[in-house]
């Protein structure tokens, strides 16, 4: 049994999973594309050159799973496992807080809020009630 949801859900959903999606997008496909802007952090945080693209590639898988309809809890949880990596990063190296510590967690609860928001299996799976 599908329940429908307000036209203000769906639409608050898809803002919220659209934004964690454009976001990692950009950031993946810069990372595939190995820019200077892109290299430098990245290299100052511990990793090699040669990390990026795997960072690219595993960013963007996650991401595409995400954003498929079929796919998108799956997707979710990569994207945690991929946020809880660039968490653990930040708090290694003692980044700001709310810069770079926190940021990757704002993702994350666009991605699960926005899933929550539109999809009844995680609501299910996340429900409040007994």
């Amino acid at each position: 049994m599908t329940k429908t949801i307000s036209k203000s859900r769906l639409w608050t959903a898809r803002v919220m999973s659209g934004i964690a999606i454009a976001f990692m997008l950009l950031d993946s496909i810069m990372k595939l594309f190995k820019p200077a802007f892109v290299v430098e952090p990245t290299v100052s945080l511990g990793f090699q050159e040669y990390h990026i693209i795997w960072l690219g590639i595993l960013g963007l898988l996650s991401t595409v799973l995400y954003a498929l309809p079929r796919t998108t809890i799956l997707g979710a949880v990569m994207l945690t496992g991929y946020f809880g990596g660039v968490i653990a990063t930040h708090i290694r190296v003692d980044a700001p807080l709310f810069s770079s510590i926190l940021f990757p967690v704002y993702l994350a609860v666009f991605v699960w809020g926005g899933l929550w928001l539109r999809n009844e299996q995680a609501r299910n799976l996340f429900s409040l009630q007994r």
